[in-house]
């Protein structure tokens, strides 16, 4: 063997031939972790043969072919990219790899397309938890998809994106691990934008479109034109107070709406129905004086009062204070209901902030009229209750409240005397005072005051 050397060595062929070898590696400069071009030299059953212009020719197993029939369209001749792992292994091989070529490329082509936002495209294949799988190009790299990125509303259903080509948009990148996060809501959203400006330059504040309903919350209704969405505010359907959206319309529903705002930042646009027909507050004061009787429909029925419908898109409040003139706290419900039609006084109009104040009581008899007129008369009520210090009692013919106090009880001024007195007694007094609608009795001043003895001047002092 080492005679053999020997004579390579001093062959002047083996020398010649070395020489010629070394000359033409000189100029191929092959870098390793890499991608390279390779030919195909050779297809066999289990490798495919390539020259990549090194010392010896490499050999990739034909299992790195498989994906999307590459195999089949492979022959000799061919170029192809393959990734240069070693120069020369411990065996004097060199070590290439097609798989990693591939995902080496499209690793490349996904962080190209994250730094200029650009889309790619590829397959949904596989859910996992949080979210999809998405193989980009052809496959070569597998990326995760969250499902909130797959649509810009949630999906019920996602068969009809899976195994299909779809575009996605790389919105985070990990370097260091190789790891790609994408989204297809980002190009629908990107799309649905472009769109929405084209759309936006065709209309203008102030236009009247046509706008079908959408969806419909308890806020307001939203509203398709074109590509765009439009926002119709619960205040913007109407002039007069609206409870629901949706007891006015259905989606489906197709509306005559005026265009009242455009965000060009934000691509929102505002409609409004009531913007069709005049603001029917802008001449209220020509149409209803203060202290003239009226009639409308009570609509709504709350704690602090009731709602009257005077005309479309104008109500007026009936506080509850002035409901009834016997009981300032009484409960609307114990008074008036829904859909009854009613007469009613205006009491103030307040154009700017849009209120009517209503009485009903006004139109009522006022009885605080008539227990005027029988101030220092005797009258008769009916005990309501007995305090520690005063007895409340109700007029029997007028229904209003007044008090006796324990001292107007008899001359003697004795607390005691409201022990005498139980509920629902009938009593007989006199009204002594009525002021600010609180009305005043007296049961001693039925009788003689005996200070009047003294009245006559005959008694002196020291008598």
């Amino acid at each position: 063997m080492a005679i053999e050397q020997e004579l390579k060595k001093t062959n002047p062929l083996h020398k010649e031939f070395q020489s010629l070898l070394d000359e033409d590696f000189k100029d191929r400069k092959l870098k390793e972790n890499e991608i390279i071009k390779a030919t195909v030299t050779e297809i066999t059953k289990n490798y495919i043969v390539v020259d990549c212009k090194a010392k010896m020719e490499g050999m990739i197993p034909v299992d790195e072919f498989k994906n999307d029939d590459e195999l089949s369209k492979l022959k000799v001749g061919s170029t192809i990219d393959v990734y240069l792992e070693r120069i020369e292994s411990f065996k004097g091989e060199i070590v290439i790899s097609r798989d990693k070529a591939r995902r080496l490329g499209a690793w490349n082509r996904v962080v190209k397309a994250f730094e200029n936002q650009e889309e790619i495209t590829g397959e949904v294949r596989t859910r996992i938890k949080g979210g999809y799988i998405f193989y980009a190009f052809d496959g070569s790299l597998p990326c995760f998809l969250p499902s909130s990125q797959l649509d810009t509303r949630p999906l019920k259903k996602v068969d009809h994106l899976l195994n299909t080509k779809i575009k996605v948009l790389p919105v985070r990148l990990d370097k260091a691990r190789g790891n790609c996060s994408v989204s297809r809501r980002a190009v629908l959203e990107k799309s649905k934008n472009a769109e929405t400006a084209e759309a936006l330059k065709e209309i203008k504040e102030g236009d009247i479109v046509e706008a079908r309903v959408h969806a419909c919350v308890d806020w307001g209704i939203f509203l398709t034109y074109k590509s765009l969405t439009l926002l119709l505010h619960v205040s913007d359907l109407s002039h007069g107070r609206v409870k629901k959206p949706s007891d006015l319309v259905s989606i489906g529903d197709t509306m005559k709406v005026k265009i009242t705002k455009i965000d060009p930042k934000t691509n929102r646009v505002s409609a409004s129905v009531k913007a069709l027909t005049e603001d029917p507050y802008s001449n209220i004061e020509k149409k209803y004086k203060i202290g003239v009787i009226y009639e409308g429909t009570v609509t709504k029925l709350m704690d602090y009062g009731a709602f009257v419908r005077i005309q479309e898109g104008i109500e007026g409040l009936v506080h509850s204070s002035e409901l009834d003139w016997k009981n300032r706290n009484i409960k609307p419900s114990k008074v008036l209901s829904v859909s009854q039609k009613i007469k009613f006084k205006v009491v103030n109009i307040d154009k700017d902030s849009k209120r009517i104040s209503l009485s009903y009581k006004a139109i009522l008899d006022n009885p605080w009229d008539k227990v005027k007129e029988k101030i220092g008369k005797e009258v008769k009520i009916k005990i309501n209750n007995v305090t520690d210090k005063a007895i409340f009692g109700e007029l029997v013919d007028l229904g209003l409240t007044g008090m006796l106090h324990y001292k107007e009880i008899s001359y003697e001024e004795n607390i005691e005397d409201l022990k005498k007195f139980k509920k629902n007694d009938l009593l007989n007094v006199k009204i002594i005072e009525i002021k600010d609608e609180k009305i005043r009795f007296a049961k001693r001043a039925l009788d003689k005051d005996p200070l009047e003895w003294f009245s006559d001047n005959k008694k002196k002092v020291g008598d």
